[in-house]
């Protein structure tokens, strides 16, 4: 499953460097697929999302830090535990149990994410 970041967050911006696909944003910064990742061109995230990987996305929270689920991969093919969550001083990085996805999944998503 993906992660989230809850309200309880204190914006200290820990997270965001921490990310190997660049999924995590500041409140009202807007975001793009191709942002730390190597994807290029039109692209289809798992969700079914369908964009340019530059296309320019609406920031998904105005106030606090906030995950895009469909670059997270709980750092699946890159450490062995989400690296945001290791590294958040209120633990307001979680599990989200919206966006339930299995390793397998979380796998073929970083595959896609980094041809």
């Amino acid at each position: 499953m993906a992660i989230k970041i809850t309200d309880e967050c204190i914006n200290c911006g820990a997270c965001e460097p921490e990310c190997p696909n660049g999924a995590i944003y500041e409140g009202g910064i807007e975001w793009r697929f191709s942002d730390k990742t190597n994807v290029k061109g039109h692209f289809t995230a798992s969700s079914g999302l369908t964009a340019e990987a530059d296309a320019v996305h609406p920031p998904l929270s105005a106030d606090y830090y906030y995950i895009v689920t469909d670059k997270c991969t709980e750092c699946v093919g890159f450490h062995e535990e989400p690296q945001c969550a290791s590294v958040c001083p209120v633990d307001c990085c979680v599990p989200d149990t919206d966006n339930v996805e299995s390793k397998e999944e979380l796998a073929m998503k970083q595959k896609a994410l980094h041809p």
